[in-house]
C-alpha cells in the first residue's frame, strides 16, 4: 500500500477517525484516494469553504465528543489559513490533529518558488502546535502517530502538525507490525501528596474548589467530591456543566465578579483541579483582582502549569478524574457538613446577576433557549450573548457548552465550531451564539452547513458592530473607530446560501422561529438587540 492509503487505514481502523475535515488541493489529492466512497468509507469528509473553518469545526466536533479532530490541509496558504483555528484549540487544550502535505523532499529549504512553499512550514506550525513533524520516512508513519495520539490521551491536549512531503504520498509502505492502539494509563496522584492534600481539606474553615476543563471527563466524581467537601465551587467556561444543572454548591464562571472574588480571598484553602487559573476565567475585567491567600493544592497534568499564573503550596502532577475519584472516595465516608449551599446561595444573591442592567436583557433570551431546547450544546463566538452566557448559563453536563471567550479570544469561531459539534453529536440540538461582527469571518461555513444538512440554529446577535470594543473604546476615552460597521442584509445572505432565516425582536418571536427550525438544515435567526432590549424594558 502507499503512504497515503496507510494514513486512511490507521486512523480509520486504529484510531477511530469518523470525520476528516478539509479542502482538497492538488498536492493532496492522494489522501482522498481512500475517501472516494464517503461514509461507506467509514471516514465522512466534510469540505468547509476556507481552512480557518476547518480548524473551527473539528475544535467543535473535539469539545462536544472528547475526540481528536482531524484535518487534511494544503501546502502553504492552507496552514496559514489554520493557524488562527489551531492558536484557539493550543489555548485550550483541544486534541486536534492537523495533515498537512509540504512540499517534495529534495526541495525542502531551498526557496525556488514552487507552489505554495513557505521557508519552513514546520517552524511555523511549532509555535501553534504540541509538536510538529515531517515525516522523512515513510515507514515512521505508524510511529508520528502514535506519538500525536499519546499525546491527546495521556498529556496535555492541543493540536498536532504532521506534515508528509508530496513524494512520499504515493511512496511504497511496509504493513505495520501491529494494527492495535496503546492503552495509555494516566498517572494517579502520589498517595502522600493525596493524603495530605485530604487532610488540609478536611481542617479548612473556608475551603473553595476550582474546576477547570481538565476535569470534563469526571462529572460523577466531581459532584461526588464537592458534595462531600460541602464548599462552594468555580466551574469555569470550559467546565460548565460538570455538576449538572443549577447545582447549589456552584459558583458557575463568576470568579471575576465581586461576591466570589471575596469567598476566593477569605478561603484558607483552595483545591484547583484541571485549571491553568488564567484570566480569561478569574480575572475577565483585567484589574488583577482575583486574589488567593489561603493554601493552594493544584492538580494538573502538566507539570510546568502547576507553576503557571498562582504559586501553589501542594502541587500534584496527576490526571484530574483519578485525583477527582481520589478524594471523593477518600471523604465518602465522613462527609463534611460547611453550610456550602447557603454560602453559595448568598453570593448569588450578592451577584444579582438578573438584576444587572449589563445582564438583565439576556436573562429572558437563555430562559427562552432552556425552554425550548433544554438539551442543546451552546456554541459561542466573542459576542454579547457569549459573554453573557458565560454567567448566566447553567447547562446539565459537560461538553454542551464553549466558545472563543476565553485564552486565545478569537472572532469568527462560532458558526463552523457550532458544526463540528454538531457532526460530532447528532443526537443533540446545537446553537451558535455570534454577533454581527465575528459571523462575517467565517459566514461562508453556511454553505457547508446546508450542504451537510446540519440542523444548527444560528442565533445572531444584531447590535450594529463591534459592542464590546465599542465599550473599551468609550470608557478609555478614545474616540470611536473601526467599530460602527456597516452590516449587510443577513436575512437575503441566508436566503442566497439556502438558508432558512427569522428575524425577531422579543421572547416569544424567538421561541416560535425555533420551533419552525427545519429538521435537516440550519436556520439562521436574527436578533435585533435594539428590538430585544425595548421589549425587555417593557415587559
Amino acid at each position: 500500500m502507499t503512504c497515503a492509503e496507510l494514513l486512511i487505514r490507521l486512523l480509520r481502523d486504529t484510531y477511530g477517525v469518523d470525520t476528516v475535515f478539509g479542502i482538497p488541493g492538488v498536492h493532496t489529492i492522494e489522501l482522498y484516494r481512500g475517501l472516494e466512497g464517503g461514509e461507506a468509507s467509514g471516514i465522512r469528509h466534510v469540505t468547509p469553504r476556507h481552512e480557518q473553518g476547518a480548524g473551527f469545526m473539528a475544535d467543535g466536533y473535539a469539545r462536544a465528543t472528547g475526540r481528536p479532530g482531524v484535518c487534511f490541509i494544503i501546502t502553504g496558504p492552507g496552514l496559514t489559513n489554520i493557524a488562527t483555528a489551531m492558536g484557539q484549540a493550543l489555548a485550550d487544550s483541544i486534541p486536534m490533529l492537523v495533515i498537512s502535505s509540504v512540499n517534495r523532499r529534495d526541495t525542502l529549504g531551498r526557496g525556488q518558488g514552487r507552489l505554495h512553499e513557505l521557508p519552513s512550514q514546520q517552524q511555523l506550525m511549532a509555535g501553534l502546535s504540541r509538536f510538529s513533524h515531517t515525516l522523512l520516512d515513510p515507514d515512521g508513519l505508524p510511529e508520528v502517530l502514535a506519538r500525536a495520539f499519546a499525546m491527546f490521551e495521556g498529556g496535555r491536549p492541543g493540536p498536532v502538525h504532521i506534515e508528509i512531503p508530496i513524494d512520499l504520498f504515493d511512496a511504497p509502505v511496509r504493513e505495520p507490525r501491529s494494527w492495535h492502539r496503546a492503552a495509555l494509563a494516566r498517572p494517579a496522584p502520589a498517595p502522600a501528596a493525596l493524603e495530605k492534600a485530604a487532610t488540609w481539606l478536611a481542617e479548612a474553615k473556608r475551603p473553595l474548589v476550582l474546576l477547570g476543563g481538565g476535569c470534563v471527563e469526571a462529572p460523577q466524581a466531581a459532584r461526588s467530591l464537592v458534595e462531600a467537601l460541602d464548599t462552594p465551587t468555580v466551574t469555569t467556561i470550559n467546565a460548565k456543566g460538570l455538576l449538572g444543572l443549577d447545582h447549589p454548591l456552584d459558583l458557575g464562571a463568576n470568579a471575576a465578579l465581586p461576591a466570589v472574588r471575596e469567598l476566593a480571598a477569605n478561603a484558607d484553602v483552595v483545591l484547583a483541579i484541571g485549571t491553568e487559573l488564567g484570566e480569561t476565567d478569574y480575572d475577565v475585567v483585567f484589574d488583577g483582582g482575583f486574589a488567593l491567600t489561603g493554601r493552594l493544592i493544584r492538580v494538573d497534568i502538566a507539570p510546568e502549569q502547576l507553576a503557571s499564573n498562582q504559586a501553589a503550596d501542594l502541587a500534584l502532577v496527576a490526571d484530574a478524574g483519578l485525583t477527582l475519584e481520589a478524594l471523593a472516595l477518600r471523604f465518602a465516608a465522613a462527609p463534611l457538613q460547611r453550610h456550602g449551599a447557603q454560602r453559595v446561595q448568598n453570593a448569588r444573591e450578592a451577584l444579582g446577576l438578573a438584576r444587572d442592567p449589563a445582564f438583565a436583557p439576556y436573562v429572558p433570551l437563555f430562559d427562552t433557549l432552556r425552554e425550548v431546547l433544554p438539551e442543546a450544546i451552546l456554541v459561542g463566538d466573542s459576542c454579547a450573548t457569549t459573554y453573557a452566557a458565560n454567567h448566566l448559563v447553567s447547562q446539565p453536563a459537560p461538553r454542551r457548552f464553549f466558545n472563543a471567550s476565553t485564552g486565545y479570544g478569537t472572532l469568527g469561531y462560532g458558526l463552523p465550531a457550532a458544526m463540528g459539534a454538531s457532526l460530532g453529536r447528532p443526537d443533540l440540538p446545537v446553537v451558535a451564539l455570534v454577533g454581527d461582527g465575528g459571523i462575517m469571518f467565517t459566514l461562508t461555513e453556511l454553505a457547508c452547513a446546508v450542504e451537510e444538512g446540519l440542523p444548527i440554529v444560528v442565533l445572531l446577535w444584531h447590535n450594529q458592530g463591534y459592542e464590546e470594543i465599542r465599550r473599551f473604546m468609550d470608557d478609555a476615552g478614545v474616540p470611536r473607530l473601526g467599530v460602527d460597521i456597516q452590516a449587510p442584509d443577513f436575512q437575503m445572505l441566508s436566503a442566497g446560501f439556502g438558508c432558512m432565516s427569522r428575524r425577531v425582536g422579543d421572547p416569544s418571536a424567538l421561541a416560535s422561529a425555533i420551533r419552525q427550525r427545519p429538521a435537516s438544515g440550519p436556520m439562521l435567526i436574527e436578533v435585533d438587540a435594539l428590538a430585544w432590549n425595548a421589549s425587555v424594558l417593557d415587559a
